[in-house]
């Protein structure tokens, strides 16, 4: 075992936070905020390399576990873990950090002080999200992550900025709080807040049916309106619109599928697999629907708070179709995102940092006065689209081709549109903004991507291309948590369940397979 091993999770926890620290009591002079909030992001990205570079494939459970009493009374863990599941994410999370440091370097010229020490209690909050195993200890980091945002986006909303925020906690807090009530419950019955613990006694107590599944229902109904699912996403595009962009893209989507896959399928999957089929139509309804509006969108950020709503509707549908290989596609394409949306929200960021405008109209003929933007955006554009030999076209490929084969061909056939529908968008969002005929916008002055955009941008392309290229970089250890164990009935109607390190899955559900 490595010696950061045992404190690899705690220094990525810690490290933001005491940057958060540092940018917060020192002067506000020239550019040292930015600096510090870099350093401490390329720091803490750093620790996150670790896990991968010592991650164990294969091996059930969970790795670089800490697990050590908090407060007794009541029973609250300091515990910390990573699996095949929450592994990438956290990395994906550590590489974001500085790409929004970088975006928002020129951006952001008052108040840095606050915004660089809001971002990073950000990152600690996702951090948290991600790492913990104790459900009292990931409510705390749940909660965390919604305050830093609201701030930030009533500070810095483009016209609306205290009305999104408002709208933003309210959709994000209020089904909180039925959460809060089902941990509690469980607490009440079990006597524990930890996940691998309620696992076991889920499975294999007796609880009141009728109380369990409203239990997950509220479970469910928290992480729905976080990812959003379909029709719960009424703060979305107002929140892309309003949002810094380094906030916007650090949150999108990521915490609330992961928590669907870990604490709503991985605790009830006897209730996920009775909501499947309303999550499923959800799902493809939300991919039609969100593309859809997608097409005639006349404000760029809004165009792609819709076109990520059909995106995340597709992850929706590979995790409730229910079969190991469509969660390996849904982990694998919730990484793909995370790395061109980001690579999208500094290229957006950047033309409306230098123009003013995120009216798509108003754009026209850029490519020749900006060609690097031109060229990652096409990048970009084609790897959203699902291009083969980029890191989309694996992810789709896997979720629709699983979906077609062992959930439904109806809504295989179905969600496969979404496909035609998001090149159309972002085809048509490509040409109006860098080709054909120039619009005034383009005659004026305006720098290119500068050396700190350029930084962010190309490792994000190369991961596009390397995730379309070399699959199985990721999908190797995304796959290893799929090593199924049988264990007793913990229902008459489902005889077997398989048993992953993170997720529980029962082996009668349709297209389920070993």
């Amino acid at each position: 075992m490595n010696v950061y091993d045992p404190i690899i999770l705690t220094l990525i926890l810690l490290v933001p936070l005491a940057g958060a620290a540092l940018v917060a009591f020192l002067p506000d002079r020239a550019k040292l905020p930015n600096w510090i909030a870099l350093f401490t992001s390329l720091v803490t990205f750093a620790f996150t390399l670790h896990l991968p570079a010592h991650f164990i494939s294969g091996q059930p459970g969970f790795q670089f576990e800490v697990n050590r009493p908090w407060i007794e009374n009541p029973a609250i863990a300091y515990h910390v873990g990573v699996d095949s599941l929450s592994l990438w994410l956290v990395v994906l999370t550590g590489l974001l950090a500085p790409v929004g440091v970088l975006a928002s370097w020129n951006v952001i010229q008052s108040r840095r002080k606050v915004f660089y020490s809001l971002f990073l209690v950000q990152q600690t909050a996702m951090f948290g999200v991600f790492i913990s195993l104790d459900l009292m200890l990931y409510y705390g980091f749940w909660e965390l992550s919604l305050a830093p945002m609201a701030v930030l986006i009533a500070m810095y909303g483009r016209k609306n900025g205290p009305r999104a925020a408002l709208k933003f906690f309210l959709f994000t807090f209020i089904p909180s709080a039925p959460l809060l009530v089902a941990i509690l419950w469980l607490y009440s019955r079990t006597g524990s807040f930890d996940f691998t613990t309620l696992q076991v006694l889920l499975a294999h107590g007796s609880f009141p049916s009728g109380a369990i599944f409203w239990v997950s229902l509220a479970f469910l109904f928290a992480f729905a309106v976080k990812v959003p699912v379909f029709p719960l996403h009424g703060w979305l595009g107002d929140t892309f619109a309003e949002a810094p962009v380094a906030m916007a893209m650090v949150v999108a989507g990521k915490m609330g599928l992961y928590s669907m896959l870990r604490f709503h399928v991985g605790l009830f999957p006897a209730q996920a697999r009775y909501v499947a089929p309303v999550m499923i139509a959800l799902g493809v309804i939300g991919i039609l629907y969100g593309a859809g509006l997608a097409l005639v969108q006349r404000d760029f950020w809004r165009l792609l708070a819709f076109g990520a709503l059909s995106h995340f509707s597709l992850v929706i549908l590979a995790i409730y179709g229910l079969t190991v290989t469509g969660w390996n596609g849904a982990v694998y394409q919730i990484l793909s995102l995370g790395v061109v949306e980001g690579a999208i929200f500094v290229l957006l960021g950047a033309l409306e940092s230098r123009y003013g405008t995120s009216e798509i109209a108003a754009y026209g003929g850029m490519a020749a006065r900006l060609p690097h933007t031109a060229t990652y955006f096409v990048i970009a554009t084609l790897t959203m689209i699902g291009l083969p030999l980029l890191g989309n076209f694996i992810g789709e490929f896997i979720i629709l081709s699983t979906t077609f084969t062992e959930v439904s061909r109806g809504w295989a056939i179905a969600a496969a549109v979404s496909v035609i529908l998001s090149a159309s968008y972002m085809l048509w969002l490509v040409q109006r903004l860098f080709y054909g005929p120039e619009s005034a916008l383009a005659e004026r002055p305006a720098p290119d991507l500068r050396f700190g955009e350029l930084a962010a941008l190309t490792p994000l392309a190369v991961l596009m291309l390397a995730m379309g290229v070399a699959p199985n970089l990721w999908l190797n250890s995304i796959q290893s948590g799929v090593h199924p164990l049988e264990v007793k009935d913990f229902a008459h109607e489902h005889p077997t369940v398989l048993i992953l390190p993170s997720i529980v899955l029962n082996h009668s559900t349709r297209g389920a397979r070993r």
